[in-house]
């Protein structure tokens, strides 16, 4: 198991370009499948979770050509669907959760879906049922192996129809999307995701000969199509790392500058940074974060505790409250964290309780963070990473602890960040790696 000894209270400085954004990729890789022309992707972060699913693409038989360091050519015209039932594919597809968005594309293309039990995240219950709902909808039978734990899905012909999805699960709604757009007729879908990388699969299929409205909004009106052709996309920068940054550069007194962050896509996030007190700066579509000796906590009007909550878009992003939790640690204030999409995600703060940082666990879901203004540095400890964010967050805890931390369990931090070690080092961060 590989871990990260980390130097802390270090100020960092420099220039940063986030990768492409992890959960746009997942949907888009998958939408490969729809169609058997040529696809060129760009963007596409360098990541486990990522390659994983190109691994899995390749041996379904998709023709995958590496074009530069981060563009690929998808080609997509002679699938083995015999592939799907094999014990291989069901050990592959067990590591990633976002190996369930293949089953859209295969049932709309091919009328038949496969795929194990998705793995991923241990942060909480993430329910399939929006996903294997909207396929029956659309009239597809759904058959589960309790003994295998493998799902099969088939149709004898898709048709458009009404529903309103009971979560706005944004990979349901990419794979309710994806299945759709091969339906015969119209196909409507109220209470969608509408997260940006979902508007991008949206306009990339549109580009594909889809015929999809109402993209960013809940409401998608869907009129099906016999095929798909080509195209090309480019995927977002990644919003998470770009809030990773913002909250580095805060905790670590560093002058950052994160490059190409696309602002106008990020909604809501960088608002929320600034409720912390963190000064930033809109230069381009360059977001510039000088030091800052200390960062207050905003109240609200009324003088009552800010809260901050998670919620879909345009809602504040729960990838990203792991990290102002960590943030907060070091502000003047105090703030009351609110995860209400799932429940396992705020046990990590026991390792920053660990460290020195004063937090109130109230229930899985609230935690209280009586910031310290840095009268109190956090103290460097070892910690083990249990999901991508919280692994993160910890990192960004042990960049600005003073002393040497030791990070284990690192592999789940390069599932979602790409050479974060290497990037971070650029800027003077103290980080080795090892095995």
């Amino acid at each position: 198991m590989s871990s990260f000894i980390i130097e802390g209270g270090l100020k960092l400085k420099g220039e940063i370009e986030p990768q492409g954004a992890k959960n746009e990729a997942l949907q888009i890789l998958c939408a490969v499948l729809l169609s058997k022309e040529k696809i060129i992707i760009n963007n596409v972060p360098d990541i486990v979770d990522i390659n994983i699913l190109i691994d899995l693409l390749k041996d379904l038989g998709v023709k995958i050509v590496k074009l530069s360091e981060s563009s690929y050519s998808f080609t997509s015209d002679q699938i083995n669907l015999d592939y799907l039932t094999s014990d291989e594919f069901k050990l592959k597809g067990t590591k990633i959760r976002g190996s369930i968005m293949i089953v859209g594309p295969l049932l709309a293309r091919f009328g038949k879906g496969f795929i194990p039990r998705p793995g991923g995240d241990k942060i909480g219950r993430r329910r399939l049922d929006t996903h294997f709902i909207g396929f029956q909808k659309l009239g597809a039978d759904f058959e589960y192996d309790s003994k295998e734990q493998f799902y099969r899905v088939t149709t004898k012909g898709l048709k458009g129809t009404y529903m309103l999805l009971d979560e706005a699960s944004v990979t349901g709604t990419a794979n309710i999307v994806m299945t759709a757009v091969m339906a015969e007729g119209t196909t409507t879908i109220y209470n969608a995701a509408c997260e940006p990388y979902l508007q991008q699969l949206c306009k990339m299929l549109n580009s594909m000969g889809a015929n999809i409205k109402g993209i960013g909004s809940n409401l998608l009106v869907i009129e099906g199509v016999t095929k798909l052709g080509g195209c090309e996309h480019t995927i977002l920068p990644d919003m998470i790392e770009i809030g990773s940054f913002i909250g580095l550069a805060a905790m670590t007194q560093s002058e950052i500058t994160i490059k190409n962050v696309k602002y106008n896509e990020l909604g809501i996030i960088p608002r929320v940074f600034q409720k912390l007190g963190i000064k930033m700066e809109l230069r381009g579509d360059d977001l510039y974060i000088p030091s800052q000796d200390s960062y207050e906590i905003e109240s609200f009007i009324d003088g009552s505790i800010l809260t901050i909550s998670d919620s879909p878009w345009p809602g504040f992003t729960p990838d990203l409250l792991s990290i102002i939790l960590v943030v907060a640690t070091q502000a003047k204030g105090s703030v009351l964290i609110h995860q209400k999409m799932f429940e396992s995600r705020l046990f990590f703060t026991d390792k920053l309780i660990d460290m020195g940082a004063q937090i109130i666990l109230c229930d899985p879901h609230r935690a209280t963070v009586i910031g310290l203004n840095r009268t109190s540095p956090l103290k460097a400890t070892r910690m083990t990473s249990p999901d991508i964010r919280a692994g993160v967050s910890l990192l960004i805890a042990a960049l600005s602890a003073n002393g040497t931390s030791t990070i284990d369990n690192i592999n789940q931090i390069d599932r979602g960040y790409q050479n974060i070690d290497k990037r971070l080092i650029a800027l003077g961060a103290n980080i080795k790696r090892v095995n």
